[in-house]
């Protein structure tokens, strides 16, 4: 859910400035560690949430950047909406009484 929201908000970053753009949202809370992120990029391309395309970044490396597909922005939704109603039950129960 981090990834493709991220991708939502930006139209197309490598893998390294995905982690970086979640880090810097989130104010350093949450890190996405290369071990986690590369794999997950995989299963996106593959469920075709999101598409993939190698170029060079501003540092002349070559890097695949990622972007939402049509499919993405639905499934980002559907993941947004489950998030906000778990968080919305788990505040229902540890309210004070």
């Amino acid at each position: 859910m981090l990834i493709l929201a991220t991708l939502l908000r930006h139209e197309e970053l490598h893998g390294f400035g995905i982690a970086d753009a979640i880090a810097r949202t989130s104010a350093e809370v949450l890190r996405v560690e290369e071990g986690s992120l590369y794999p997950a990029l995989q299963r996106l391309l593959l469920q075709g949430w999101v598409s993939g395309r190698w170029d060079r970044t501003e540092g002349n490396r070559r890097a695949r950047y990622y972007r939402l597909t049509s499919a993405g922005r639905a499934q980002v939704a559907r993941e947004v909406s489950g998030w906000r109603r778990i968080v919305g039950a788990i505040d229902l129960v540890v309210a004070p009484a």
